[in-house]
């Protein structure tokens, strides 16, 4: 038992320009973040388990236009979402993936199940959704997930490629994710994160979301990790797993081991960033991008949300 509990989360790096969107869209864009803080914190508070936390505070997410995942999700080549989604204990080590499902309203809710299951630990596609229809969660169209912004996000994407200069698109226009870590009064870890991928990916494309040891891992006594960027990169280095053993036989502290991590995938010029949780309740939340949706709660309940450099008090948890 501890008296230190400890939430973060993230809902993307590659943050848009602050002149792209209005005041307003920002101020919402940052009281969707302080819901799903105090989502998460209400139940740490009360005793229960950082599992629950992480997955009630992504849930908040899923259900934001603002955010990568769920309803407000890229769009993949075919005009479709893929959706991918995972969480793990850091506890047992158990943990749930959901990769390519395209009817599950909180893939995180999913991948919840599907580690109190036990076994498998990942499902793909239709077999994914078909397991959350027969636990009961709610199931939707394809079509609830789309947005006009993602759907004009598609349209420069398909153009960019046309004309050769995809590579050139910023992050924002290409990515996003989010994810939450925390620590509760037991001491265990647990992370989540769930994303629609990058926009305009192949049909089948699985990025490091569901990948547990890439963009999410948790493990007591060590960290818990949730990240942000271009997938390919985050599972090639298996960040997640790789910040979780610098601190463990380097004896690097939580934020030493993400600078290193980051800054490794940072020297192949992509855009990333991650939250993470250590053993004692200290935060990081790195990026290397122009801004990163983000937040946390300090021990005294106070929550504080950021979109780009600045960082805002939002208040009590």
């Amino acid at each position: 038992m501890t008296d230190t509990i400890a939430l973060a989360i993230h809902g993307g790096c590659g943050t848009l320009p602050l002149s792209e969107l209005s005041e307003a869209e920002w101020t919402e864009a940052r009281a969707a973040l302080a819901a799903s803080l105090r989502a998460g914190w209400a139940i740490l508070a009360k005793g229960g388990s950082a599992v629950d936390a992480v997955e009630a505070a992504v849930r908040v997410m899923e259900d934001s236009p603002h955010f990568n995942a769920g309803h407000g999700a890229a769009f993949n080549s075919e005009g479709e979402h893929e959706l991918d989604a995972s969480i793990m204990d850091g506890a047992t080590l158990a943990a749930g993936a959901l990769a390519g499902v395209r009817r599950i309203r909180n893939p995180v809710s999913a991948a919840k199940a599907l580690m109190r299951r036990g076994d498998p630990l990942l499902l793909a596609g239709a077999a994914g959704d078909a397991f959350a229809a027969q636990e009961g969660l709610d199931m939707v169209e394809n079509a609830y997930f789309s947005t006009e912004r993602r759907r004009k996000s598609l349209a420069s994407m398909k153009i960019r490629e046309l004309v050769g200069t995809a590579t050139e698109a910023s992050e924002a226009e290409k990515h996003g994710t989010v994810g939450a870590v925390a620590l509760d009064r037991q001491g265990h870890l647990a992370a989540a994160t769930s994303t629609g991928g990058y926009t305009n990916k192949p049909v089948g494309r699985v990025g490091d979301s569901p990948i547990i040891g890439a963009g999410t891992y948790a493990r007591d006594g060590r960290c818990a990790v949730s990240g942000t960027g271009k997938g390919e990169y985050f599972i090639r280095y298996c960040v997640g797993h790789e910040i979780a053993s610098l601190i463990a036989y380097k004896d690097l502290a939580l934020d030493a081991a993400s600078a290193a991590v980051l800054a490794e995938l940072s020297e192949h010029k992509i855009g990333a960033g991650l939250v993470a949780i250590g053993a004692d309740g200290a935060i990081v939340a790195p990026y290397n991008t122009e801004g990163m949706y983000r937040g946390w709660v300090t021990p005294d309940g106070i929550v504080h949300v950021a979109t780009h450099a600045q960082v805002e008090i939002a208040g009590a948890a």
